[in-house]
């Protein structure tokens, strides 16, 4: 129905689980950790879409969507790399979490393509990966991408300095899955 071959399904699949997990994590605490159970979910999830990214050939060779998948496993790696901390010193927890987030919005990209040059069936929205408007709507997902950042690494600053790291306003907290 959606021209999904078996592999793009189980792809499609995961990647869902990464999605929640990622703006799950965002919405209980702020940003994405890979310490706690949802940061745990979203890194294995978000590393096997990317895996499971490189074997799609739906529209032809190797493409923008490979390298796509390539760029966000370095950009997961360098979130996950154990001497960040002394490499980036203070600003870690800043970098990790923008990595993390960058994650998401990469994320993003393949998934408002995929899902809307696609439904709604037989009309969709978008007429392909150039379509102008799809590429007005990766753009305002970016901003977004930089303002959240952006208020992330200010609240994270300032957690810093009160020498606590809670959760970030509006982020609900009832308890950390850790």
């Amino acid at each position: 129905m959606l021209g999904l071959t078996t592999l793009g399904t189980v792809h499609t699949l995961v990647s869902l689980v990464a999605l929640a997990a990622g703006f799950g994590a965002l919405l209980r605490d702020g940003r994405i950790d890979p310490g706690n159970s949802l940061g745990k979910v979203y890194t294995w999830a978000t590393a096997l879409t990317c895996l499971t990214a490189l074997g799609i050939f739906q529209r032809g060779g190797f493409g923008v969507p490979h390298a796509l998948a390539i760029v966000t496993l370095l950009v997961l790696g360098l979130a996950l790399w154990p001497a960040g901390s002394r490499l980036f010193g203070g600003t870690w927890p800043s970098v990790q979490t923008v990595a993390f987030s960058l994650t998401l919005f990469f994320h993003m990209i393949p998934g408002v393509t995929e899902t809307f040059t696609r439904l709604p069936v037989g009309r969709p929205f978008f007429t392909g990966p150039d379509d102008p408007d799809l590429q007005m709507v990766v753009g305002v997902l970016f901003l977004i991408f930089l303002v959240g950042s952006a208020y992330q690494v200010w609240w994270l600053r300032g957690a810093s300095r009160s020498q606590a790291a809670p959760p970030l306003p509006g982020a609900h907290n009832a308890g950390s899955a850790r």
